[in-house]
């Protein structure tokens, strides 16, 4: 798997990877993955600041992405 995201990966890392990896962002209620804070926040500090579970959030990530690597 060339493309795999940890909690320390940046969110704008993981949208550069795959654009289409927005959606789950936008599950658990990250509307603003334009803004600043998106740009150096890693998953589990985003999961820290919206009350998620960062570890199950990396994992659906990396199945996408294993699931739509070219």
């Amino acid at each position: 798997m060339a493309n795999k995201v940890t909690k320390d990966t940046i969110i704008m890392d993981v949208l550069q990877m795959n654009a289409d990896t927005a959606q789950f962002f936008f599950e658990i209620g990250m509307r603003c993955l334009g803004c600043p804070s998106a740009s150096g926040e890693s998953i589990a500090e985003a999961c820290a600041v919206h009350g998620e579970d960062a570890d199950a959030l990396v994992n659906k990530i990396n199945a996408f992405l294993a699931e739509n690597e070219a």
